[in-house]
This record gives C-alpha cells, structure tokens and sequence, in this order.
C-alpha cells in the first residue's frame, strides 16, 4: 500500500481491503491486517467489534456507491418516454463497475479484485451478507430485464443477470490474466472499452432462446385393433 490514511479507522478498512483482495475473507488474518495499518488488535474490536464486522464495512463502504449508481442509472432510464432497450439497462447495470475500477479515490482495481474474492470463496455468514446488499438492485434489474425480454422466463433471465456479474467482474478484477489469455495489452486507464466489448456478447447471451429444454413425452406401446400386439407363440417341436 503506497500510503497510510490519518484515521485510525480509515487505515484499519485500507489495509483489511487491500489484504483481502489478494488472498480473501479466509486467509486473511486479524494479525496482518493489523500489522499492515500499525494499530493494535484493541483498535480494531474497537471500531468494528470482530474480524466479521470489519470486512462487512469493508464491502460495504465499497459496495453502496456501486449499488444507488445502479440504481440512479435505472430510475432515469425508466423515467424516459421511450422504453428501455435491452443494451440500455445492461450499459447502466455495467458502467458503475467501469467507473469504480478506474477511480482510485473508490479503490479502483483493488476493489474489483476484493469483488472477485468474494464471488470465489467468501464464508457461508459473510455471502448471506453479501447477497442481501446485492438483492434489491439485482430485483430491480432482473423486473426491467423481464419487461424488455418479455418471451424468455423469468427464471432463465434470473440465471442470466447472475452470469451478467462474473463475466463483468472477471475481466476488470483479472486485467493481467486476461491480458496473458488474449494476448493484448489492456489499458488500465480504458475500463470502459472493457465493458464496450463486453456489452453486445452479453446481450446476445440475453437474446438466446431458453435453455430448458423440455422432458421428452413418454413413449406408448403400439396397438391394434384388439389391443395390444402380442408376440407370437414360437411352438417347439420335441426332438424324436
């Protein structure tokens, strides 16, 4: 971590998010992140009561910017005469994230990457957590979906929104994997070129006909006129 914030508070969230975006909820340990902000084990139950109360503030000082942009960009785009498209509210689902990645004042990268180690292996208790500050935008987005997708069920665009957010965060959390992957250097500073590419493979996911197939009709037995077929006795003949 380049510098140390003032705040004896700030520097316990500075460390503990930077901490836990490299080695996750699990592996990170009260004792490192302590030692990384240089305060004593007493500042931290101070502050935040216990280790879970702390990553909970960790997220959530993260997590509450992106969701009232996601949600601001939705009420204007329902606001407007026209009816959202598909592309409309995927874009205003998706560009918070481009915004936040590229802002180092909201954790740029670093928060990205704690995104991504929550989606991978958070703790039962913290991911019931997690899911509860997500819920009311993802019913927000997934009603708006329905409407713009009105022939494809309920359940598969719910399945889809929750794709929608591991391909978003995967190549903005993982820049250097992608780039290794691809082949092609990516521009830190040109998030929102990202989200341009990622954009119409998304909605063309959207678009796709529902996967569930149905359960095939079961088969009946063929039958005649006196009912059904019966195999024909075979008669042996006793050998003389």
């Amino acid at each position: 971590m380049t510098s140390l914030l003032d705040s004896t508070k700030d520097r316990i969230l500075a460390a503990a998010e930077e901490l836990i975006a490299q080695t996750g909820v699990a592996r990170t340990s009260l004792r490192a992140i302590t030692a990384l902000a240089r305060v004593n084990l007493a500042a931290v139950n101070y502050h935040f009561g216990s280790k879970d109360g702390l990553v909970e503030e960790v997220y959530r000082r993260r997590l509450e910017p992106l969701n009232r942009a996601r949600l601001a960009n939705l009420d204007r785009l329902e606001k407007r005469r026209r009816k959202p498209s598909l592309e409309d509210i995927l874009e205003a689902f998706m560009t918070p994230v481009a915004s936040l990645a590229r802002d180092p004042a909201q954790g740029g990268p670093t928060v990205m990457r704690l995104l991504g180690q929550t989606h991978a292996e958070a703790e039962a208790p913290f991911k019931a957590w997690f899911a509860g500050e997500y819920r009311r935008v993802l019913e927000r987005y997934h009603a708006a979906l329905c409407m713009a997708l009105p022939d494809l069920p309920p359940e598969d665009v719910r399945w889809r929104l929750q794709f929608l957010v591991g391909a978003l965060t995967y190549p903005v959390a993982e820049r250097q994997l992608v780039e290794l992957v691809s082949g092609e250097a990516i521009d830190p500073e040109d998030v929102y070129l990202l989200v341009d590419r990622l954009l119409p493979f998304i909605a063309a996911g959207f678009r796709a006909p529902s996967g569930k197939a149905e359960p095939p009709a079961p088969t009946r037995p063929k039958t005649g006129r006196g009912g059904p077929r019966r195999r024909p006795k075979v008669s042996r003949k006793r050998e003389e």
